[in-house]
């Protein structure tokens, strides 16, 4: 589960908040549990606000637009390798 390897790879501090919205996987008791077990404080949008989440959905419409769009992947690992390149080295501040 990629939540999982992000903890692993990240080791983030207690009180991490993570915010979703309230779609059928960030509102299932699974999900809610996994936060639980690694002391990650859930956040949701308030429900039908969309400004709740404009930050993210902006970033969304931004990465499909500028990237996933003009792109036709192969596989699994070109895609991955593609938005890691996009997010970590083209994003970052100069």
């Amino acid at each position: 589960m990629a939540f999982i390897q992000a903890v692993k790879n990240y080791q983030p501090l207690p009180g991490l908040i993570f915010h979703s919205d309230r779609g059928a996987q960030g509102t299932c008791e699974d999900y809610r549990e996994l936060l639980k077990t690694f002391n990650v404080i859930p956040s949701m949008s308030g429900k039908g606000n969309c400004y709740d989440n404009a930050v993210v959905e902006s970033f969304f419409h931004t990465l499909m637009a500028e990237l996933v769009y003009h792109e036709t992947y192969r596989n699994h690992k070109q895609a991955k390798t593609s938005l890691f390149e996009y997010i970590e080295v083209f994003l970052q501040p100069a």
